[in-house]
């Protein structure tokens, strides 16, 4: 079991989130998009110039800044390659 940050994160890969981090209305828009501990999240890509990033989570895409995802800690255990 890893944890690390949704930035650091490959396409392609699943995660449980743990954490966030995050304070104030960024923790408030965060966890609107439904990035709450629990939910399950998969990488789908980035950017060309590596931001925003792209994921899935409870069945929609959503895009986050590097500095956004940053905030979140997930666990990658069963992660997809």
């Amino acid at each position: 079991m890893n944890e690390l940050t949704l930035d650091k994160l490959e396409p392609g890969n699943r995660a449980i989130i743990v954490r966030v981090e995050a304070r104030g209305p960024a923790r408030r828009r965060i966890a609107e998009m439904g990035l709450c501990p629990g939910a399950d999240i998969t990488m789908v890509r980035r950017a060309p110039m590596n931001d925003p990033v792209e994921f899935t989570v409870r069945g929609y895409f959503i895009s986050l800044r590097n500095s956004e995802a940053s905030t979140v800690v997930v666990r990658t255990e069963g992660a997809r390659s």
